[in-house]
This record gives C-alpha cells, sequence and structure tokens, in this order.
C-alpha cells in the first residue's frame, strides 16, 4: 500500500449509496453487527446493548479532477457540519422519520435526505486529504 498523503481538488459527480451513516465499533470504527437487542464487531470482538451503539458518517463519492475519475469514501465528524448534526443524531432522526412513515427498513434513508445530500454535494469543488 502507497503511504504517500496528499490532497486532491475534485468536484463531486454522484452519491454512491443513500446508507450515511453505520453502527461503528467504538475501538476500531469497523461496522457492527446489530440485532434487536446487542452488537459485536468481528474485526476486534467488541460487544454490548444495540441501544448503545455508536453511529458514524460514512459518505462514498464518484469524484474527478481534471484527469481522472475515482471512487472515494469519506468518514466520521469531518461531515458533521455539512450535515448539521452528528451522525448520532442523524440516525436517531432517520430512525424517527422512517417509524412515523411506515418504513419497514430501519436503516433506509429518507428520499428528502438523500435528495439534500445530492444538492449539497453533487457538482461541488473540495479538497480531499488521500
Amino acid at each position: 500500500m502507497n503511504s504517500v498523503r496528499g490532497f486532491l481538488a475534485a468536484s463531486v459527480i454522484s452519491i454512491q449509496n443513500s446508507c450515511f451513516v453505520y453502527p461503528a465499533c467504538q475501538k476500531c470504527f469497523s461496522r457492527l453487527i446489530l440485532d434487536s437487542r446487542r452488537f459485536n464487531c468481528l474485526k476486534c470482538g467488541c460487544t454490548g446493548e444495540a441501544k448503545d451503539a455508536n453511529y458514524r458518517y460514512r459518505l462514498s463519492l464518484k469524484i474527478a479532477d481534471t484527469d481522472d475519475l475515482f471512487n472515494i469514501t469519506v468518514f466520521g465528524s469531518c461531515l458533521d457540519p455539512f450535515f448539521g448534526v452528528t451522525a448520532e443524531n442523524l440516525q436517531r432522526c432517520i430512525q424517527d422519520f422512517n417509524h412515523l412513515s411506515g418504513e419497514t427498513n430501519p436503516d433506509a434513508s429518507p428520499g428528502v435526505l438523500v435528495q439534500a445530500v445530492e444538492t449539497c454535494f453533487i457538482g461541488k469543488r473540495f479538497i480531499f486529504g488521500v
């Protein structure tokens, strides 16, 4: 793996998925396996009650600079200013909205949220640390 770090100025072409938050392990940030009562991290073995699971941002983007296209994923609290809330609070809002609207998939992002994220990012230029 190349350990060279740098910056890339690029424009967002598309959002690659509509799931912007995920349940994350507090120790290693890997995706947790959740059931109705418990969570489990397959990477480090951390376990706990599902109600205590932490959430983290994960925004997968297709971006372009002047020469190339790239798939890039932005993680963590650097996205708080764009969403206006922490990933924990956004997940609560999504769950409340899904409950009120009768959505059966608890992880489904409301269409209006997906549209807002697309409006905020697509066509805009950002500097990415890679």
